[in-house]
């Protein structure tokens, strides 16, 4: 007897699965997979930034084949707000969904906008989704909530289903003096509670640290002491899309009587959208041109600027550097640093921060001062969130693995069952079925998708370990001219190499590498070589005596040349 298809279970033994495509055991790339039966919601669709080890790279996007393959299937894509790693991947993930409509709230729909237009992209639809808002998608009711967190609009996804509810959280801390005013919807997460949550899906990001996370308000109050006593310019450097950073820079300049320059295109361009929708409020000429800093008073001016993660091409670390076109850094500027290191830009921040000190300037960086406090909750909101939503299942989510056992260990503490909380790693998915009963199903496709300059997907780990041995050991390269009818060579053979030794003809180890490169097309005696035979001989001779002369394994390339 066949077994029985998905499409033939009675509703009833239909599983609601959740399966991660990224954001889980990593901190970055978040997008997750809600499917009954023929429909399929996703929520988020982010990036993430390449590690040390991907020489080359760009950007890491989700790999999407489990989409793509039941793409039919897919109905929408639904945005809890705008950082990079929930809506970056967006423009390369797209294309392979024409008409999938993209859901958002206001300002996630402004700065996507911009995005989507840059890519050229017009087939999916962007579309309104905001907190209050009731949204049938299929057999999933969508229902949005307010949450704090460093960037206005951010919301958490209830999703009511034939199974019951699930709650994402999206990134979030509960902040009780946000400064936009519009603080977590406490009232609707005790709703949900009440009425019965199956599973909840919940930001892991510092579920190591104790406590409570600190109000995005102290910022403002941290800006104001270090800018009272000064004289000097003042340069604030912060994450493009961190709208309320940017207001509060705005407010502590008012306060002594400086206006305010924004420079950095990402900056600038999300400025703009923030002011246009009433994200941003500040008096009419209190922002001047990035062409008017020089002839402003150096008392009398702030410059908001982008760079605060250290990366070469922008705003601080070109000012840092004498090459930015308005403004390079002088004695006497104090710069503030409103950010903390992501996980891998350590080296590149701390760079950054000597070469502002070098150029004179006073800085205040993180452990310097609290110029900076995370928009994630810590463990104490962490169990609040539990608390509220009172889940029967837990999957923590969007953190590295470590992260997610110690929120898993939290969810227990609060009440939820030890088998019931699924530690799980990107394309494992969970089935929950009406009886109440939840499940490891078997994993779909999940990993990383390289995006290389135009190039998505071409890149894989066969280029990224032969860049690897290029940076790490360099390349050698043999030009071997041989007699086309005798496979006799007929010239001494050339030698070129990079990242590996500088070496003439005279050197020691050359004039043994010519040696062997001579033994290796000499070996088949005195019939005619096949010209993959000899470059497979070359390039293993070689191989071997450059290991045994250097312990380096560079890349060997032989290029055989009939004449």
């Amino acid at each position: 007897m066949p077994p029985v298809t998905r499409a033939q279970m009675p509703d009833s033994q239909m599983p609601l699965r959740i399966i991660p495509l990224g954001g889980v055991g990593e901190i970055g790339k978040n997008m997750y997979v809600f499917e009954y039966g023929d429909d399929i919601v996703v929520v988020d669709c982010g990036l993430m930034f390449p590690d040390e080890e991907m020489f080359g790279i760009d950007l890491v996007i989700p790999d999407v084949t489990y989409l793509r393959e039941n793409r039919e299937k897919v109905r929408a894509f639904l945005i809890t707000h705008a950082h990079e790693d929930h809506v970056g991947g967006l423009p390369y993930v797209l294309p392979y969904f024409p008409g999938v409509p993209v859901y958002a709230s206001t300002l996630a729909r402004g700065l996507l906008g911009i995005k989507i237009k840059e890519h050229k992209l017009h087939n999916n639809p962007l579309l309104p989704l905001d907190p209050g808002d009731n949204l049938e998608i299929g057999p999933f009711r969508v229902e949005p909530f307010r949450i704090s967190h460093s960037i206005p609009d951010a919301m958490g996804i209830a999703l009511h289903t034939p199974i019951g509810t699930v709650v994402t959280t999206g990134d979030f801390k509960f902040d009780h003096t946000p400064v936009d005013g519009r603080r977590s919807d406490f009232a609707m997460l005790s709703r949900l509670g009440e009425d019965g949550v199956v599973c909840l899906l919940s930001d892991s990001t510092r579920a190591e640290s104790a406590g409570y996370t600190l109000s995005e308000r102290t910022v403002g109050e941290t800006f104001r002491e270090i800018m009272e006593p000064l004289d000097g310019r003042v340069i604030v450097a912060t994450f493009a899309s961190n709208i309320a950073r940017i207001q509060q820079v705005i407010d502590a300049a008012a306060t002594f009587d400086r206006r305010v320059a924004v420079v950095g295109r990402s900056m600038e361009q999300n400025f703009r959208i923030a002011t246009d929708l009433g994200y941003l409020t500040y008096a009419p000429g209190q922002i001047v041109g990035k062409d008017q800093i020089g002839s402003t008073p150096a008392d009398k001016i702030v410059i908001a600027t982008t760079g605060a993660q250290g990366e070469p091409m922008a705003g601080l670390a070109r000012m840092a550097n004498h090459d930015h076109r308005f403004v390079e850094i002088q004695p006497g500027d104090t710069v503030i640093v409103s950010a903390s290191p992501i996980p891998g830009n350590e080296e590149y921040v701390a760079r950054t921060i000597d070469n502002l000190f070098k150029a004179g300037a006073n800085v205040y960086y993180h452990t310097v001062k609290h110029a900076h406090v995370s928009g994630h909750a810590s463990q104490e909101e962490l169990k609040l969130m539990l608390g509220l939503t009172r889940p029967k299942y837990f999957i923590p989510i969007h953190g590295e693995f470590r992260m997610l056992v110690q929120h898993g260990r939290l969810a227990v503490e609060t009440g939820v069952a030890p088998e019931n909380v699924f530690i799980i790693e990107n394309g494992q998915a969970i089935e929950f079925f009406a009886d109440g009963s939840a499940r490891r199903a078997a994993p779909v496709t999940s990993g990383y998708v390289l995006v290389d300059g135009l190039s998505v997907g071409d890149v894989g780990e066969v280029v990224l370990r032969d860049r690897r041995a290029l940076a790490s050991d360099g390349m050698f390269i043999i030009v071997v001219t041989v007699d086309k009818q005798t496979g006799k060579v007929v010239a001494r053979p050339e030698i070129v190499t990079r990242g590996f030794v500088h070496g003439n003809e005279r050197d020691p180890l050359m004039e043994g590498a010519v040696e062997h490169i001579m033994a290796a097309v000499e070996s088949p005696g005195d019939r005619t070589s096949e010209v993959g035979l000899l470059k497979s001989q070359i390039k293993d001779e070689v191989s071997r005596y450059l290991y045994e002369q250097t312990r380096r394994r560079p890349l060997v390339f032989p290029v055989v040349v009939e004449v």
